[in-house]
């Protein structure tokens, strides 16, 4: 079935099995399946309209409506909405059942729901089982982190984004079970590596990309099992030590990335990122199977269209899921079984959602939001027995499937974030103008400096920093902002001799996102034997890019 977006105009194909997937999922009440319709958008909208519901790194200092406590949240104090802590949201001090209407069938479906979920209180940020990680946010069993976001089971990390099992890291992005790293992208199981992208089980390195098991390593590209190189060029140990010691000066930092980006450029590319997979397309997958178009995805199954994410299965437009998840679709940050059209339900025992927001330990509910003391057979957080239940579901589906909202997901307009302040804006971004057409909140952020005092030039090298720069204001080079170094980082700077960054963390982050491929595949030819192949590099990129099999050939 051929379909055009009805948001983009471009064509998608609606497949068999993606059809049985729809039949598969599609809720049934008292013995009558209500089947969801095929999407009416593209696979790319409908993973935007998604995105759009979650602001994962804005954070603002505001006060609880609960207790007037001041604490650090999601929301500005601008926003005009309930929030509590999460403690005072998880607690008895509200009743979500106090909110419960009847749903008017004059009316349509998201406009009602629209209402109850702006009259709701909601938490502040999303920090579950963690201890000291007040500033940051999509956190879950950690310690001693600070503006880590998308933070599972981390401990004394810092300024990272998607960081799991890690310890000690600084400035990461989608990075794994490392310790001791900083400016790391796409890295797994490395120990000491810095300015690293691509790598796996690497140690004690700088400016590495797709090396695998290297050690005391320098600049180099597509290495495995080697030490003390230096732009892939073999060095004696006291060699290479002294020549490191003078590249980490900060005033050659430049030079450095620019010989670095000079053999990048010269050898050749994986076409995808795929480690111990049968039957998938995507890149970035790890220990799964039966996978087609999913992007970050770690030990999962018989899913599709999926981004960032572990522990799926059957799973259709999956999105931000760390903990688990089986029978799902369109579903943004939630975890449980038999979830549709369902965000930030982060309690693995959330079982048979539709439509609800921020609903945790409950069941069987339809069009809730905020429930978390283990309701069962709610509609818009109205209590029902399960007959009266299953009953009136089908009817708003009904009452839905005449208005043409049965089947999507929330509009993009309803939700509580600007779309600048959404992580949407990050792999769709969009002008102002651009999001005032589609009827999108747009978030005026305040660009400028409160400090007007002398601007302080880092030193070059580690050792001639003094701890007074922990008191001084410094000045970010691409953005202008003011930005300071905090004691955990000076402290890492000077165990790994490297220079202090010179950005902020926000340009940091920014730059870090333009070393990764976009989330799409293109078709090209393998540059050695012609072969086709799928890759995240696009055609017009200067990238040499090979097939797996000629890769391997080339690099082991």
């Amino acid at each position: 079935m051929k379909k055009n977006c009805k948001q983009c105009k471009t064509a998608f194909e609606i497949t068999a099995e993606d059809l049985k997937f729809y039949d598969k999922i599609s809720p049934i009440f008292a013995g009558k399946k209500q089947l969801i319709p095929p999407p009416t958008l593209c696979p790319d909208c409908r993973l935007q309209r998604k995105l759009v519901w979650r602001n994962f790194t804005k954070l603002y200092n505001r006060k609880s409506d609960l207790s007037g406590k001041q604490f650090i949240s999601i929301f500005s104090q601008d926003k005009p909405y309930q929030v509590y802590t999460l403690k005072e949201w998880g607690s008895d001090a509200w009743n979500p059942l106090s909110y419960g209407r009847d749903f008017d069938f004059s009316r349509p479906f998201f406009d009602q729901f629209m209402e109850l979920h702006d009259a709701v209180p909601r938490p502040g940020t999303t920090v579950s089982q963690s201890e000291n990680c007040e500033y940051t946010n999509a956190t879950y069993s950690s310690k001693n982190c600070y503006l880590v976001f998308g933070c599972a089971e981390n401990e004394d990390c810092y300024f990272s984004h998607i960081l799991w099992y890690s310890k000690s890291c600084f400035d990461m992005l989608y990075s794994y079970h490392c310790e001791f790293c900083s400016e790391c992208v796409d890295c797994n199981k490395c120990y000491m590596l810095h300015h690293g992208r691509e790598c796996y089980n690497c140690s004690n390195s700088y400016y590495l990309f797709d090396c695998r098991n290297c050690k005391n390593c320098f600049g180099c590209v597509n290495l495995a099992n080697r030490e003390y190189c230096i732009f892939n060029k073999q060095y004696k140990k006291d060699e290479y030590e002294k020549l490191v010691e003078e590249m980490l000066d900060a005033t050659k930092q430049q030079l450095v990335r620019e010989k670095f980006m000079e053999l990048y450029y010269s050898l050749p590319k994986r076409a995808i990122h795929i480690t111990n997979c049968e039957n998938v397309t995507g890149n970035h997958l790890d220990n799964s199977r039966n996978l087609e178009n999913c992007f970050d995805i770690l030990d999962s199954e018989d899913s599709k269209n999926c981004y960032t994410a572990g522990k799926f299965k059957d799973c259709y437009d999956c999105v931000h899921n760390g903990g688990g998840l089986e029978l799902g679709y369109e579903t943004f940050a939630s975890v449980g079984y038999n979830l549709i059209f369902t965000r930030d339900s982060f309690s693995s025992s959330a079982s048979n959602l539709i439509y609800c927001s921020d609903c945790n330990i409950v069941s069987d509910c339809f069009g809730c939001v905020g429930l978390h003391n283990k309701e069962k057979y709610c509609v818009f957080n109205k209590q029902y027995s399960k007959e009266e239940y299953e009953i009136l579901v089908p009817k708003i589906i009904e009452h839905m499937q005449k208005t043409g909202e049965y089947g999507e997901f929330f509009p993009a307009h309803m939700s509580p974030f600007a779309y600048n302040e959404s992580i949407a804006h990050e792999y769709f971004p969009l002008t102002r103008e651009e999001a005032a057409k589609r009827k999108l909140k747009w978030h005026e952020e305040d660009k400028t400096n409160k400090y007007d005092g002398p601007r302080i030039a880092l030193p070059a090298k580690m050792k001639d920093v003094k701890d007074e720069i922990l008191q001084q204001i410094l000045y970010c080079i691409d953005c202008g902002k003011n930005y300071r170094i905090i004691k955990q980082e000076l402290e890492y700077h000077r165990q790994s001799n490297l220079p202090l960054p010179e950005k902020c963390t926000v340009c940091r982050h920014k730059d870090r996102m333009r070393l990764r491929n976009p989330r799409k595949l293109w078709d090209r030819a393998c540059a050695k034997c012609k072969a086709a192949i799928r890759t995240s590099y696009a055609p017009d990129r200067p990238e040499i890019v090979y097939c797996e099999s000629c890769y391997l050939k080339e690099v082991y």
